[in-house]
């Protein structure tokens, strides 16, 4: 199993949640972060006065996914979250050693 972790703009979580739900994907955990890459922030101005945003308003979505499927995964959310425009994010993919589901005390892919 493999946590797939991506990094996208606010504006496309709809659109990569229900890619993902299409190749199987049944759970998410999304959190609302902020940070900046490349593009290193920006500048906005606020009562006539200029100042720097430095982070950025982005999601991070996790989901873990059997091996056979990660791939398609990938794929599915970056098809999905590009704009083409910079900051558009990273997906991260780590490997799952054990998971349980608390409730039932299944273990493996089954918890998932």
């Amino acid at each position: 199993m493999k946590l797939i972790v991506s990094i996208i703009k606010p504006f496309k979580l709809d659109d990569v949640r229900e890619a993902l739900a299409d190749v199987g994907v049944n759970g998410l955990t999304v959190t609302e972060v902020k940070g900046f890459g490349r593009q290193k922030g920006h500048t906005e101005l606020y009562r006539g006065a200029e100042y720097v945003v430095d982070f950025l308003p982005k999601l991070k979505i996790e989901a873990v996914v059997a091996d056979d499927v990660v791939d398609q995964c990938i794929e599915t959310i970056r098809d999905a979250a590009y704009t083409g425009k910079i900051g558009d994010g990273k997906i991260f993919v780590f490997d799952v050693e054990q998971v349980m589901r608390i409730r039932t005390g299944e273990t493996g892919e089954a918890a998932v």
